[in-house]
């Protein structure tokens, strides 16, 4: 599967915080990203993506290669996007291997640009009547990259490469690229460019987070430390943690929070990863911590590790902190002396939905994506669950995030609540649905990977498949029943 849209629109979004004066000739792949073509393919004309990297030695000197195809000009090693190509910085990395030899293993990125590109170059493209290309664009995203070894043997091994060569930063071939690279800090030596955090109550209990078993998710499907990468803005690696952290769990409030060591891991684009690793100490409930990324987390014991499924070396790690770091204390009760519920009270997962009619009574709705993880394939109204924030809030942020959409706050109603429980074991749910009076702006794909398109539908000819209790919620509105629940037995 090819880089989504999603991913794609974050990364233009990002270089052009840094570069807004470049708005105006990307403005073409914006719009782009937005039509039915694929933006990576090669067939998609009269533009489209392709990939470069710029691989940087300790000497602080740029890998080019000789492109027959060019006339023999210098460039840096790159090409098209391929269809099993999980991101852009994927393409790069591959384009590296095969036209250089050089394996993703021994680069790193760059701690000056991150994951993100450092240019983005739009360059015309001759006819090629061999191929039977007319004359097209490319918008060429280039990434850094950091050689982890002192040194590395290059093979000049694509048909279109005769020879590599090594050139210093103000000699790179490409004006926009040497610009960039130039007036970046480059520092001599690859640091590392991600941070974790070993979260412990001092008691014994270790908090782990169980990551989404979706493709293109780094260390799918396992429990693994909470953390993330390094962004071009992030001052120092500890600023990097305490941002992601923000991101994905805002309810942990972490003590003692210090540098335990450096490890080296493999990105899902095969770069080799340098991991600085903290440890906090946590003493919390994990349902308060108001996880936003990933399925779950939970406190596990040393004598847990071995029945989970976990990151490559994490049981180690854990064991080697925990014999440095004997138990203090037994552990305190799972749910924390701040939590007041009443014995026995159960939380409640809250979501939101937009109950959204046309002039002509029609409700919209979403056909979500093959690979979601909840519905596939099937048809539901906009939807998400509440973060800490007020229902209608969540409401207007998500219309905005997946559709484009922009509520007035002020002429939001609720129309219907239905309480659900999946299953005995699963978290019961509050479902709200909310009908605006007032809105603007088309329905858009702005979330491709999550929902692949919007439609209007006479609510008394709903779509099949829909999610069950959708389809009873808006058979309620239509009754003008406020409440209804499903799932619930005994």
């Amino acid at each position: 599967m090819p880089p989504t849209r999603s991913h794609i629109r974050e990364l233009v979004t990002a270089y052009l915080a840094r570069h807004p004066g470049e708005h105006r000739a990307l403005a073409p792949l914006l719009e782009g990203l937005d039509a039915p073509s694929d933006p990576t393919s090669r067939a998609t004309l009269p533009r489209h993506i392709t990939c470069s990297a710029a691989v940087i030695d300790h000497s602080g000197r740029v890998l080019h290669v000789r492109h027959n195809a060019s006339g023999g000009l210098l460039l840096t090693p790159g090409g098209h996007v391929e269809s099993d190509d999980a991101t852009l910085m994927a393409t790069a990395v591959r384009e590296v291997h095969e036209e250089t030899g050089i394996p993703p293993e021994l680069l790193c990125q760059s701690t000056a640009f991150c994951h993100e590109p450092a240019d983005i170059d739009v360059h015309p493209i001759d006819p090629d009547p061999v191929k039977g290309e007319p004359a097209h664009q490319h918008y060429d995203f280039r990434f850094v990259f950091r050689l982890v070894p002192t040194s590395a043997e290059t093979t000049a091994r694509a048909e279109e490469v005769s020879a590599t060569v090594w050139l210093p930063l103000d000699r790179v071939t490409s004006p926009t690229l040497r610009a960039k690279l130039l007036d970046a800090d480059l520092s001599a030596e690859p640091e590392a460019v991600n941070a974790s955090v070993i979260i412990h109550d001092g008691a014994g209990r270790y908090l782990l987070h169980l990551r989404d078993q979706r493709e293109g998710i780094w260390e799918p499907g396992v429990f693994a430390l909470l953390g993330g990468g390094r962004s071009p803005g992030d001052v120092s690696l500890e600023t990097t943690l305490l941002r992601e952290l923000g991101e994905e769990a805002p309810g942990l409030k972490l003590t003692g929070l210090e540098p335990y060591a450096v490890e080296r891991t493999t990105s899902v684009d095969g770069l080799s990863v340098p991991v600085q690793l903290f440890t906090g100490v946590w003493q919390g409930h994990p349902d308060t911590a108001g996880l936003r990324e990933g399925v779950l987390l939970h406190w596990c014991t040393l004598e847990m590790l071995d029945r989970l499924p976990r990151s490559p070396g994490l049981g180690d790690l854990i064991r080697r902190h925990a014999a440095q770091h004997p138990p203090a204390a037994t552990p305190r009760a799972s749910r924390p002396p701040a939590d007041r519920s009443p014995t026995g009270t159960e939380l409640h997962v809250v979501g939101v939905h937009l109950h959204l009619q046309d002039a002509d009574g029609r409700v919209l709705l979403g056909l979500r994506h093959p690979d979601s993880a909840y519905a596939g394939n099937v048809w539901h109204a906009l939807a998400g669950h509440c973060e800490r924030e007020d229902a209608v809030s969540c409401l207007i942020r998500e219309a905005e995030e997946e559709a484009g959409l922009t509520l007035d706050p002020e002429g939001i109603d609720l129309v219907h609540v239905v309480h659900s429980q999946d299953s005995p074991s699963a978290r019961p749910r509050i479902q709200l649905f909310f009908r605006p009076r007032s809105w603007s702006g088309v329905p858009r794909l702005r979330e491709p990977d999550r929902c692949v398109e919007w439609r209007w539908f006479n609510p008394k000819d709903l779509p099949d498949p829909i999610v069950p209790y959708t389809r009873q919620a808006i058979e309620a509105i239509l009754d003008g029943r406020p409440y209804s629940d499903m799932g619930w037995t005994g």
